[in-house]
């Protein structure tokens, strides 16, 4: 025989042996890979299910009281690590245990078949898991938006609307605008006022600080100080409304004016400090999350051969 041929008279005689067994033994065991998918998914639900009881009673809303965040978050963090070990180790020894039996293959073939099983399980379970929480994940950010949007339009009708005639005592204001626009309009020391206004100058008054209001929320997105316009007649207001002298209004509506912007500013910064904040814990969850998948691809693969051992003794 040619040396050609003897790597296709091996494979003859070893096929001839698996069909003298039975039938052909195909390389992957799929039922074996989806056993210890299912099994590996499930364990994975119950230990994050036990993870967040346990975590969610260290936690307290009273000051001094439950885990700190940090601590939490490590917590977390080596949960979900140990979760995907002892999970991944269940499916791959279930995998490797319930393959088929191959005879008349070599040492090295079963041990990379039986990896193969358990990575394939690992992989499996891995997309069944994204699958649902994705779907899950999802569901909750479709509320939390409409949550969201919710809540802004009944903020904005709150601080935003007109006043309701209804109700003679609300005010147009949002905070701290309104708080600042009452200060601003609020009478001089020894200034007189009238105690017998009737409704519609008070609801004249609450026009006025609507349209003040409105002068404010139109020029802070620019910055800067207010157009010579806008100052000139909102120092007229104050003017009106407390007796001051002209330039007593104007100094009283630059320092309201100031002091708006300054608090505009802070909440810009508050909110950049929690997109920072927010996006460098996303950074930190993704990458401990990359690295616990790869733990549990290689806790599968290995436990699998160990299953795949126990299935020849």
């Amino acid at each position: 025989m040619e040396e050609s041929d003897r790597p296709k008279a091996g494979y003859a005689e070893a096929r001839a042996a698996d069909q003298s067994y039975g039938h052909v033994r195909a390389a992957v065991s799929w039922s074996a890979i989806v056993a210890g998918a299912v099994g590996m998914a499930a364990f994975s639900l119950i230990l994050l299910t036990l993870g967040t009881g346990l975590g969610l009673s260290s936690l307290s809303p009273w000051p001094g009281s439950g885990t700190h965040a940090k601590t939490f978050g490590v917590a977390a963090i080596i949960w979900i690590c140990v979760t995907q070990v002892l999970a991944a180790g269940l499916g791959g020894y279930l995998a490797g245990r319930l393959r088929r039996h191959w005879p008349s293959i070599g040492t090295d073939e079963t041990h990379f078949r039986d990896t193969a099983h358990g990575f394939l399980a690992w992989a499996l379970a891995t997309l069944l898991s994204a699958a649902f929480l994705t779907s899950a994940i999802s569901g909750l950010a479709g509320e939390g938006v409409s949550a969201g949007v919710q809540s802004a339009s009944r903020r904005t009708n709150e601080t935003g609307g007109l006043v309701n005639r209804g109700n003679a005592l609300s005010a147009y204001a949002s905070w701290p605008m309104g708080y600042l626009i009452d200060g601003m309009l609020r009478p001089a020391a020894g200034a007189t006022e009238s105690n017998t206004q009737s409704q519609d100058q008070f609801f004249a008054t609450a026009a006025q600080k609507q349209e003040i209001a409105r002068i404010f929320l139109n020029s802070l997105p620019a910055g800067g100080p207010l157009s010579p316009e806008d100052s000139d007649y909102v120092a007229r207001i104050v003017v009106q409304r407390t007796g001051l002298a002209p330039a007593d209004a104007h100094a009283r509506v630059a320092t309201t004016w100031a002091r708006l912007e300054e608090h505009a500013s802070a909440e810009e910064n508050a909110a950049r400090a929690t997109v920072e904040a927010a996006r460098k814990a996303t950074v930190h969850v993704t990458l401990w999350l990359f690295i616990s998948l790869l733990m549990g691809a290689f806790v599968a693969s290995l436990m699998a051969t160990v299953g795949g051992r126990m299935r020849e003794l």
